[in-house]
Parts: C-alpha cells; structure tokens; sequence
C-alpha cells in the first residue's frame, strides 16, 4: 500500500492570499467512534487545526465542507433494505452504498470541536439532495449541480486549493479533481488526509486519477507564511 507522504512533490512554498484551504469533512461520524470511521481520522485534527489558523491569519481564505444528508438518503444502505458497501449503481449514488452517517440534526454531521470555525470564512455543506450524493465540494455526483465553491472561491480571487481532510480516498480525491478541471491549482496535503480504503476504491486509484487531472501533493511542511 502507497505511503501517502512519499506523494509529496510540490516542494517548498509560500501561502498567498491568493490560496485557499479546503478542509473536507471533518465530522465526528468520520472520526474513530463515528458512524463511518476513517482509522486514524483523528491524528490529523490537530496539524488541520493550525494549518487553519495560519491561512486564516495570513489573509488566505479557508472553507471546511460538511456531509450533510437528510433522513433516508438514498446513498444509505438501510434505504434500500441492502448492507454497508454493497455495491450500487445508480445516477448520482454509488459505486458502493454507506452506513446512515452525517444526518442533519445529529452529534455526527457537526464539525469536531477541535477544528477551529473562528478561522474559517464559509462552511459548504454537500449531499443534501436525497437522492444525490456529493463527494466533490465543487459539484454534486450528477456532475452537474454546483455546490456554489467555485463561485465563491473566484469571487475572492483564489487560483491555489490546498485539500486536506477525509477521506483522502473519496471526498479529497474528487475535490481536488473537481477543483483542477475548474481551473485551480489543486494541491494535497498529503500527512493531513487519511483513506477510508471502502472496498470499491483503492488508494492507488485515487492517486492514479488525481495524478491524471494534474492534481499535486504536498507535505504540511512544505508550506510557509
């Protein structure tokens, strides 16, 4: 299995405020104990946390995103009488169904306390659409609904996204796609991402397709101010 730092190959650079921070999902549910854990999600509070606060004090703008799915969402196994990571094909759900995670009103879908919201500018919330998922912060899994990211980030003038968050696999991977199809130079943050290996995705997939939309990846390290 890929390393996720060995990725790294942005090197050294400068935080502009002309840069943005995604910072994708950081929710109880996908944090050990939650109702669909990432292992390890929780390491990666703290370096996000400061990661935050240096963006936000430098003038680059941040953006946390949260899932954020009705009751019933059609990309729930429990809606279709079917178990967690079955495999599914369906416009806008899919390859695999979830466990009932992230539902609005629960302990689940709310940000961490430890992410610091002070330092963050807007919060995009994905996946409320019933019968539409969202991995991507910029577009809905029809590939056609916006999230209304991209206006926002273009409105204050950003070309640089540095994604970070859960799942690197998942919702990252296709932020940061989605984000370099729409003219942003996408970078992630490789040491403050974790996978959540389902057993439809592999990591070397999601490396492979990002790599294909000249996604980059860079060490937290690797950033100053």
């Amino acid at each position: 299995m890929t390393s996720l730092s060995t990725l790294a190959n942005y090197g050294q650079t400068t935080i502009k405020k002309t840069d943005a921070l995604l910072v994708i999902d950081m929710q109880y549910d996908f944090i050990p104990g939650g109702a669909l854990a990432v292992a390890e999600g929780d390491a990666i509070i703290k370096p996000i946390s400061l990661l935050m606060e240096k963006f936000f004090t430098t003038g680059a703008t941040v953006v946390c995103t949260q899932d954020w799915h009705p009751q019933g969402h059609h990309s729930f196994a429990s809606a279709h009488g079917k178990n967690p990571y079955d495999p599914i094909e369906q416009p806008g759900i899919g390859p695999v169904l979830w466990p009932d995670h992230c539902v609005i009103g629960t302990k689940g879908a709310m940000l961490h306390e430890a992410i610091p919201t002070s330092s963050c500018h807007a919060i995009v919330r994905k996946g409320y659409t019933v019968n539409i998922d969202s991995y991507s912060a910029f577009l809905e899994n029809d590939k056609k609904t916006p999230t209304g990211l991209h206006g926002y980030l273009h409105d204050r003038g950003i070309r640089r996204i540095f994604v970070c968050g859960l799942a690197f696999d998942y919702c990252v991977q296709f932020t940061a796609v989605d984000g370099s199809n729409q003219n942003f130079e996408a970078i992630v943050i490789v040491d403050c991402t974790k996978a959540v290996h389902s057993p439809s995705t592999s990591v070397e997939d999601a490396i492979a397709t990002m790599k294909q939309h000249a996604v980059q990846f860079a060490l937290s390290s690797d950033l100053s101010w």
